[in-house]
């Protein structure tokens, strides 16, 4: 699941979690980007620290490693994370599926965890990117889902995202326990308060507009964003 921050790629990879065929991993390209870039992200040093760097046997591990349990491995990825250096032959090995918000959103809830935000933060070129290459790969487009559809009807949206991805809903998917998870990344205490407060899907919360000074980036991302909305799924078919 290829999702920029600041969208609910936390509360898709619970719901992923708890289904019992299921084994979900938070990220794992998260320790390489730090470390490449040098970027600052709150708890940056101890996540370089504890998480494996070199992204040649995470992306081994991804598609040849053992499942912990069940058929299915859940990966939740930030697209900002696939940095060019990262070979992209493995994205051919797993079936990819694109979670979307609309970039004004996320820019106004970026801004409320860092000082700063610029177009390779938020990752929409990257997503766009990983699009192409697997709808040319498949002759068609794979799952876009669009963040605020799943928080209003749930049930529907997650019952299509299984049909175009060959699995079977489970119902299980629309509630979980409260709480952090063994399975979230060291980052959980910096990121995920609300998710870890919360027990399924809530309401699309009221859109918040970004401060001024915003509208290039917003604009430039919107690009981006327009083209992977007109391939969402809208329900179940």
């Amino acid at each position: 699941m290829w999702s920029g921050p600041r969208n609910i790629s936390t509360a898709m990879m619970r719901a992923f979690e708890n289904r019992a065929d299921t084994t979900v991993v938070d990220e794992p390209l998260y320790g390489f980007y730090l470390k490449a870039t040098g970027i600052d992200h709150p708890g940056r040093d101890e996540i370089v620290a504890a998480m494996t760097c070199d992204w040649r046997p995470v992306v081994r591990d991804l598609t040849t490693g053992p499942i912990a349990r069940g058929r299915i491995h859940y990966q939740k990825h930030m697209t900002h994370h696939l940095l060019p250096a990262v070979g992209r032959d493995w994205l051919d090995r797993v079936v990819n599926c694109f979670l979307i918000r609309d970039p004004a959103e996320v820019v106004a809830s970026y801004l409320e965890k860092r000082a700063d935000v610029t177009l390779a933060d938020i990752g929409v070129r990257e997503q766009w990117e990983i699009f192409e290459r697997a709808a040319d790969r498949l002759g068609r487009a794979p799952p876009v889902i669009e963040g605020r559809d799943i928080q209003a009807d749930p049930e529907a949206m997650l019952r299509a995202l299984c049909a175009a991805i060959g699995i079977g809903f489970d119902p299980a998917m629309l509630s979980w326990p409260a709480g952090r998870r063994d399975t979230d990344g060291i980052w959980a205490h910096h990121w995920y308060g609300a998710v870890e407060a919360s027990t399924g899907f809530g309401p699309p919360a009221p859109a918040k507009a970004p401060p001024p000074g915003h509208e290039a980036l917003i604009e430039a991302a919107e690009l981006y964003y327009r083209r992977l909305r007109a391939h969402r799924l809208t329900g179940a078919p």
